[in-house]
């Protein structure tokens, strides 16, 4: 008995990534691999999601500037201060679950940040990266 609670306690604590994909995720990495996306990398979106550029105010700024770094907590529009609910899916079940809304946040996402769209190829290395948080 007290092998099998020694097990089961460190089985609890091993962290195993769970990628909490759903129809819309699916359609959408369909999507950009028909676009030409080849190899997803979602370390290459992490590293990007703190990579700063400057925005239209002068300010650096990056993905984290308002979402944060982690996933489960809210965070803040830079600006307006409005919250923004968690992107993990563990804690927000609806998170990444509507296509529309999805590439309509990338769209204005990427362009608020970056200046410019996401590529088919960085919205499929954001989105598989986020689906892992």
């Amino acid at each position: 008995m007290k092998r099998l609670l020694a097990l089961m306690i460190f089985a609890a604590t091993i962290s195993v990534p769970v990628v909490m994909a759903s129809p819309a995720t699916d359609s959408l990495l369909a999507k950009y691999k028909s676009e030409g996306v080849s190899k997803i990398d979602a370390s290459k979106a992490k590293s990007d999601w703190t990579k700063e550029t400057k925005g239209e105010d002068g300010e650096m700024i990056s993905c984290s500037t308002c979402h944060g770094t982690d996933f489960s907590k809210a965070g803040k529009h830079r600006k307006t201060h409005k919250v923004i609910d968690p992107l993990s899916t563990r804690v927000n079940t609806e998170r990444f679950t509507d296509e529309k809304k999805i590439e309509k946040w990338f769209k204005r996402n990427c362009n608020d940040t970056w200046g410019r769209e996401c590529t088919a190829q960085e919205k499929a290395d954001f989105l598989t990266f986020l689906l892992a948080q």
